[in-house]
């Protein structure tokens, strides 16, 4: 019995191990930083967590039948100690934030090993391609929709008293995201040097907006 207990955990975590190592090996290739093996040591991970959390519950049994131990409690932690490390994947600089989708899969591959340790093996293996799909498949169609926004260069010169909020609301208001800036004091106004991403339309309406304002010297864009 207990060698038949064993070849069922090794089958989970080898196919833990193939699931996870599909999904990471896409990682892998677009350069991210949670690449395959990171990927693949989250699955089997997960998928061995879950197979002991029901095992260790299983030990004992109550009078009627029960399982004297909480089957889900060590499973239950996956979903919250996997959140710190994906929020390590999730890097600030000058104001971006980038790895979401590298935190995201981090989560959804837990998920993925989550459910093979459980032994719904079908839902493991269709999530897994679904995945892959997602990554692979929508990546054309995510880069056409970015070839839409473009980066800029700005350089505003305004009044030595004006402060940034303003401008800062006037182009979050218009949908920009700013990636750096800089401050220059002179001795008669100040400049603020900033790198904009967004689209031509959103950029236009913002220079329009600040223009209007009797506080802005001047607006150029690179």
């Amino acid at each position: 019995m207990s060698d038949v207990l064993r070849l069922a955990l090794l089958f989970k975590l080898f196919l833990a191990t193939l699931l996870g190592g599909a999904i990471g090996f896409e990682r892998e290739i677009a350069g991210k930083p949670a690449g395959l093996r990171t990927n693949i040591l989250i699955c089997v991970g997960a998928a061995l967590f879950t197979h002991l959390s029901i095992t260790i519950a299983q030990i004992g049994f109550t009078p009627d039948g029960r399982p004297y131990g909480d089957t889900t409690r060590i499973a239950a932690q996956i979903v919250s100690g996997i959140g710190f490390l994906g929020a390590g994947a999730i890097l600030h600089a000058h104001g971006a934030v980038v790895g979401l989708t590298t935190a995201a899969s981090i989560w959804v591959v837990a998920a993925v090993g989550t459910a093979i340790g459980s032994g719904a093996y079908v839902e493991g293996v269709g999530t897994s391609v679904l995945i892959v799909l997602v990554l692979v498949g929508l990546r054309p169609v995510e880069g056409r929709l970015l070839n839409r926004r473009r980066k800029v260069h700005a350089t505003i010169r305004v009044q030595r008293d004006f402060r940034f909020d303003t401008i800062e609301d006037i182009l979050r208001s218009s949908g920009l995201h700013i990636f750096s800036r800089r401050t220059f004091e002179h001795e008669s106004d100040r400049a603020f040097e900033l790198d904009l991403i967004g689209t031509t339309k959103q950029i236009d309406l913002a220079i329009d907006e600040m223009r209007r304002r009797s506080e802005v010297v001047s607006v150029s864009v690179d």
